[in-house]
């Protein structure tokens, strides 16, 4: 068996890129073999030196990528983050150290290149904590029972004037983009989407070993004709032994950037002919969803799980990116290990403005960077986390004043897997 120190953690050749393909095919249990046509789409938008193996010898054992990526803080403002990605240890060589290696030297490089935060998400719960990242956004899918919902389906159209057009790939690649920038502006958590993505979405791009359906899109246009939503969804084919429709709608991907066109569109996915259930994919926790149905129990949660996780590396860069809505001041201690966040820091925080600096005066309130990294986009709570005994206060009251600056009224969203 290798020693750790044999195995060799650097950024890949573009020789050995189909190497290292096999290893991530393999670290995801998918068939490990490689085709030219995967190799060629990964040399379009891998970046070689941002792209970790692990070797021993000439075998490829750990993979780990990183690209550039923007998030979106409270307020609105777009925070430079480090989005990590495609993170396998073969099972032959865990236990030895190697994605420790893999995501210090990445974070050094991340911290280098002036990112205020790393995001990833997180296949499996217990790995990340360890690394400095906290679970800062959640989500929730429902399925809907529509015969249940109360709705009238002759009713299905938008009530204020506005209308419901099916559109094709080339229309979603035309007005999705500038959709989506206007969601992301006003949404915590979320984050920017490249060309590629959107040609994915629309079949443009079908990578290696993905099974393309093309799915349909419906726009919401508002009273003036502006578009204000896009919903993607696929319908699966299924009857019943009485000949009766029991087909469901699985959504892919709504953009609402008003509450009129959220309402529109899931009334619309609603009311389609043959459809008798809604899957509503990935959705922010505390989405309007089940309240906008005259019955909200004809949706019920299918699943709800930790999203997107963020690691702060720059904590004053990163509280005085975001708003806060209460005035108060708070001293902070947080521990980061060997990490790069790590110290002491006063944070002066109102409606009108933001200060956060290094400090000597006494902490008030003491936490790791995987705490603050929850704490940051507003969805967690600092009592909460007092509660579980995550957090520590130094001060009585202190999470409470933290609650009062970093929570916001609506949770942080991420729409997006990466």
């Amino acid at each position: 068996m290798s020693s750790r120190q044999d195995i060799d953690v650097r950024p890949i050749r573009d020789d050995e890129i189909p190497a290292w393909i096999r290893a991530l095919n393999t670290g995801f249990l998918r068939a490990p073999g490689v085709s030219e046509a995967e190799t060629a789409d990964r040399r379009t938008y891998i970046v070689p030196e941002r792209t970790l193996g692990a070797f021993d010898g000439e075998r490829c054992v750990a993979t780990f990528r990183s690209f550039a990526q923007e998030i979106t803080a409270v307020g609105g403002a777009a925070v430079r983050a480090d989005a990590i990605t495609n993170v396998t240890v073969t099972s032959t060589h865990r236990r030895r150290g190697i994605l420790t290696r893999m995501m210090a030297q990445e974070l050094a490089a991340a911290r280098e290149r002036g990112d205020v935060v790393a995001t990833l998400i997180a296949a499996e719960y217990p790995i990340y904590g360890r690394y400095g990242f906290g679970a800062a956004t959640t989500a929730a899918e429902w399925t809907i029972d529509v015969p249940r919902t109360g709705l009238d389906p002759r009713l299905a159209g938008p009530d204020d004037g506005g209308r419901i057009d099916l559109v094709d790939g080339d229309e979603v690649r035309k007005t999705g983009p500038e959709l989506h920038e206007r969601l992301r502006r006003m949404q915590p958590g979320a984050v920017d989407r490249s060309e590629r993505w959107w040609q994915t979405a629309t079949g443009v791009l079908v990578p290696d070993r993905v099974a393309w359906t093309e799915p349909f899109h419906a726009v919401y246009r508002n009273a003036r004709g502006e578009v204000e939503g896009l919903l993607t969804y696929t319908v699966d084919e299924r009857w019943g032994d009485a000949k009766q429709p029991l087909e469901t709608a699985k959504v892919k991907d709504m953009i609402a950037v008003s509450p009129a066109a959220e309402r529109a569109l899931w009334r619309y996915v609603c009311s389609i002919d043959w459809v008798t259930s809604v899957r509503t994919g990935w959705r922010a926790p505390d989405d309007l969803l089940p309240q906008l149905l005259p019955d909200p129990r004809a949706a019920g949660i299918t699943s709800q799980a930790d999203w997107l996780w963020v690691r702060i590396l720059d904590v004053v860069a990163a509280l005085e990116a975001r708003t806060y809505g209460a005035t108060g001041v708070l001293v902070l201690e947080v521990a980061d290990g060997n990490g790069p966040a790590g110290g002491r820091y006063r944070l002066d925080a109102s409606p009108e403005g933001v200060s956060c600096t290094p400090t000597a005066q006494n902490a008030e309130l003491t936490l790791s960077i995987s705490e603050l990294s929850e704490l940051w986009l507003g969805g967690e709570s600092a009592v909460r986390l007092a509660a579980l005994g995550r957090v520590r206060e130094e001060r009585a009251g202190a999470a409470q004043v933290a609650d009062a600056l970093l929570r916001t009224s609506r949770r942080p969203w991420c729409p997006d897997i990466f």
